[in-house]
């Protein structure tokens, strides 16, 4: 008996070896994911990231939980995860500006969006929004336009960081708008948006989902979404599109892991990303905010990495977005 069943393991042990991606695919996860976001708490990709984790954690049997790692625009953070074990307990939340504002626009970006990743999921599309202290006196984007025309260079406008799609909403504003604002970059849309409720700084570019709770609450005021259409959570806001013609854009929320990755523990989070994106409960709290649920395939989301790093190329060169 005893031999038989050391005959049974020993085959149980060889199939194991010759199969490893089946025996990785049944036992991974078997400790705590980390999602790193590369953004300070309480901005966009913060909040979407604290959603997903928490649902994702539920469908793999493990927490994910969340990190974040400031600086540089989010290239801090992204450049962390290209650097760790390709083992898929580190993952990041990746936007447009990790992929492909910063390696665009900041010369010290040590990683390669394309080959350093290992793209998992591509979650969801997030309007950005054009909002102000209400002490401003504005209300509407052709009345600030006015008052930048009238008092040039007298005002800055917030963003979460240099080289990130927030930084570049302010400066296609200025750019399409005729007008001067001087950029004040922070380290996150939370430490902006402080700044902004205090009135330390007058004028930000923001992802809706942060901005919206302050929106909503009259401490903000939105002045304009800069998608082409409104946004389904705020149909009152209207587009800057509509002031300014041509204006457009918007970030978005990815799954990455560092390349080499086992394709097995890619295809097991991304099927958790995926189920998480399908639950009621989640698209409930997304929409919320307008985010537009996407919960693509590796492949999917890599075809979309490659299209918006063609798609900005020629808009950070036009508006000499490249900092020093």
């Amino acid at each position: 008996m005893g031999s038989r069943m050391s005959r049974r393991s020993a085959l149980a042990l060889g199939m194991a070896l010759a199969l490893p991606g089946a025996a990785l695919a049944q036992g991974f996860p078997e400790r705590t994911v980390t999602m790193v976001v590369p953004f300070a708490a309480g901005g966009s990709t913060d909040v979407v990231a604290r959603i997903v984790a928490e649902a994702m954690g539920e469908e793999l049997g493990q927490q994910v939980i969340v990190e974040n790692v400031t600086g540089g625009g989010g290239s801090i953070g992204a450049d962390q995860v290209a650097r760790a074990e390709a083992d898929g307990y580190t993952i990041l939340m990746g936007t447009v500006a990790t992929h492909a504002l910063n390696p665009l626009v900041l010369p010290d970006v040590a990683y390669d969006p394309q080959a350093d990743f290992a793209p998992i999921s591509l979650l969801v599309l997030v309007p950005n929004v054009l909002v102000v202290n209400p002490e401003l006196g504005v209300e509407s984007v052709a009345e600030l336009v006015e008052l930048l025309k009238a008092e040039p260079d007298a005002h800055f406008y917030a963003s979460s960081g240099n080289g990130t799609p927030l930084h570049l909403s302010g400066e296609l504003f200025n750019s399409l708008a005729g007008v001067e604002m001087e950029h004040v970059p922070y380290q996150g849309s939370g430490p902006a948006l402080e700044d902004l409720l205090g009135n330390q700084v007058s004028i930000m570019f923001d992802n809706l989902p942060s901005s919206a709770p302050y929106i909503q609450a009259g401490t903000l005021r939105a002045l304009g979404v800069t998608t082409l259409e409104r946004a389904a959570s705020f149909p009152d806001v209207p587009t800057i599109a509509e002031t300014v013609p041509g204006y457009e854009t918007y970030t978005w929320n990815a799954l990455f892991a560092p390349a080499g990755t086992p394709p097995e523990a890619i295809e097991r989070l991304g099927a958790a990303a995926v189920a998480a994106m399908a639950n009621p409960e989640v698209v409930a709290r997304l929409e919320e905010f307008s985010a537009t649920v996407v919960a693509s395939s590796p492949e999917e989301l890599s075809t979309h990495v490659a299209a918006e790093i063609e798609r900005w190329t020629p808009i950070v060169a036009e508006a000499g977005l490249r900092a020093e």
